[in-house]
């Protein structure tokens, strides 16, 4: 009979779903399981260690093809360094993006509750024109994003 840790008590261990574990192995980030003879899976200390690195990793905002890529790369010692570096430099330069993203955003919503501060405060409630946030966002086009 085959030994190891069945997936329920691997969820406990990782934080992890019993579904996004299933859902890692059909993507492929982890090897297919042995199994009992009822047929349930059982894992191993290196596929917690693995999953636990998967997660770790998508904190990071690692998507799975570039952890799936970070995996291989652990058995890559001599190259491993280099390439994760330029995926690191990546990844912060689309953090970088974002977070520009965000601070137009932020400015644009900050805009629109100094408008409605505004009205309310003018006119106790809203006019009968209606809300002047509504009114923008309903005269913008597509274009504007």
């Amino acid at each position: 009979m085959a030994s190891g840790i069945q997936i329920g008590s691997v969820s406990e261990q990782t934080g992890l779903s019993v579904d996004a574990i299933r859902f890692y192995e059909k993507q492929r980030l982890l090897e297919k399981p042995s199994r009992t003879e009822g047929g349930f899976r059982l894992f191993g200390t290196e596929d917690i260690r693995r999953i636990l690195f998967i997660r770790r990793a998508q904190r990071l905002g690692f998507s799975l093809p570039e952890i799936r890529e970070l995996l291989v790369l652990q058995g890559d010692d001599g190259k491993a360094c280099s390439h994760v570096r330029d995926l690191l430099r990546a990844k912060v330069g689309a953090v970088r993006e974002r977070i520009r993203e965000l601070a137009i955003l932020e400015a644009q919503l900050a805009r629109n509750l100094r408008k409605c501060e505004r009205k309310l405060k003018a006119a106790a409630r809203c006019s009968r024109a209606g809300c002047p946030v509504l009114q923008e966002i309903s005269r913008r086009g597509s274009d504007d994003d």
